[in-house]
C-alpha cells in the first residue's frame, strides 16, 4: 500500500502504516512534489511551539511533517521543549530538568511574541498518539538518551511515522541495531560526510538529508550523489531565510530553495512555505 495524502476532517494529512511507506515518502524522485517540514511544528501568532495544537493548525492549511524537540523532566518524562529553560516558551523559570512532570503539565506556552495561551507542554508519547494516522515527527537529538527514544517509539509501534535526526553515521547504526526499519533525518552537508554514511552501509533508502540552513554554489555535486542514491535534500530556513523581513522576501527565497534543487524545506512557516510553491 502507498502513502495517502488525504484530507481528514479538514487536516491534510500523511497516512503512513508501515515503515517501507515512510521510506517510499522520503524517496527521491525527479520532479516530485517538495515536501514541507514545519521546524518545531511552525510559529504563528496565537499557536506555540512544539505544541499539537499548533501541528494540528498547520494541517488545516497544508500537509507536512514535524520537526520537534524532546527533552527530559527532572522524573524522566520526555516532552517537547526546544530550550532546557522554561522561560522563552511557558510561563515557568528555570530549567525544565529541575521539575516533575507533575508541575510542568500545570504551565501554559507561550506563543513566539511572548503571549500566554491557554496550550500545555504534551509528552512526546502524546504527541507520537495524536500524529498516528496524520503525519510525521522528526525527533531532534536533544537531552535525551537515544536508546530511551528508541525504546519508546518501538513500544509504540510507531517507526512507521516517527524518524530520527543523527549527526554521525555512529548514531544512525545505535538506532539501525535496535530498529532496523529506522528512518534519518541525517546531517550530510559535504561530501566527505556523504562518504561517511556510504562506507558505514547506512542504507539510503532509510535517509533524508539535511544539507544546511542555506542554498550553496557548492552543494551541486552532494544534490547529485545523495539524488543518485534516492536521497532528498532539506534545506532548513529556520535560522536563515525565514529571518528576511516581508513575507514576499521569504516566498522568493523559499521558491528559489526548490529552483536550486531542494525536495524537502523546512520552515518555521511552513504555512507560508505552502503558499509560496503551491499557490493556488
Amino acid at each position: 500500500m502507498s502513502p495517502v495524502l488525504a484530507q481528514v476532517q479538514n487536516l491534510h494529512t500523511v497516512r503512513l502504516e508501515t515503515a517501507s511507506q515512510l521510506h517510499e515518502f522520503f524517496r527521491y524522485k525527479e520532479d516530485a512534489a517538495v515536501i514541507i517540514s514545519g521546524h518545531r511544528g511552525g510559529m504563528v501568532a496565537g499557536f506555540p511551539e512544539n505544541s499539537i495544537e499548533t501541528f494540528e493548525n498547520t494541517l488545516k492549511f497544508t500537509p507536512a511533517f514535524y520537526e520537534v524537540d524532546p527533552r527530559l523532566t527532572k522524573d524522566s518524562v520526555i516532552v517537547l521543549m526546544h530550550d532546557a529553560t522554561l522561560d522563552r516558551t511557558t510561563t515557568g523559570t528555570g530549567k525544565l530538568g529541575a521539575y516533575e512532570w507533575s508541575e510542568v503539565k500545570k504551565l501554559k506556552l507561550k506563543d513566539k511574541h511572548g503571549n500566554v495561551t491557554s496550550y500545555r507542554v504534551p509528552t512526546l508519547e502524546e504527541a507520537i498518539e495524536w500524529a498516528r494516522g496524520k503525519t510525521i515527527l522528526n525527533l531532534d537529538i536533544k537531552d535525551v538518551p537515544m536508546e530511551m527514544t528508541a525504546r519508546l517509539v518501538k513500544e509504540l509501534n510507531a517507526e512507521a511515522f516517527v524518524m530520527f535526526t543523527v549527526h554521525s553515521p555512529e548514531q544512525a547504526l545505535f538506532y539501525l541495531e535496535r530498529i532496523p526499519e529506522s528512518m534519518f533525518s541525517a546531517h550530510i552537508k559535504t561530501v566527505k560526510q556523504f562518504r561517511e554514511y556510504e562506507d558505514a552501509g547506512i542504507p539510503w533508502n532509510q535517509v533524508m538529508a539535511y544539507i544546511g540552513p542555506k542554498t550553496k554554489a557548492e552543494d551541486r555535486e552532494l544534490y547529485d550523489l545523495l539524488h543518485a542514491k534516492g536521497v532528498r535534500c532539506m534545506i532548513s530556513s529556520a535560522s536563515s531565510y525565514d529571518k528576511l523581513d516581508t513575507k514576499a522576501e521569504r516566498a522568493e527565497a523559499y521558491r528559489n530553495i526548490v529552483l536550486d534543487g531542494a525536495s524537502v524545506l523546512e520552515s518555521d512557516y511552513p504555512i507560508e512555505v505552502s503558499d509560496a510553491i503551491y499557490p493556488e
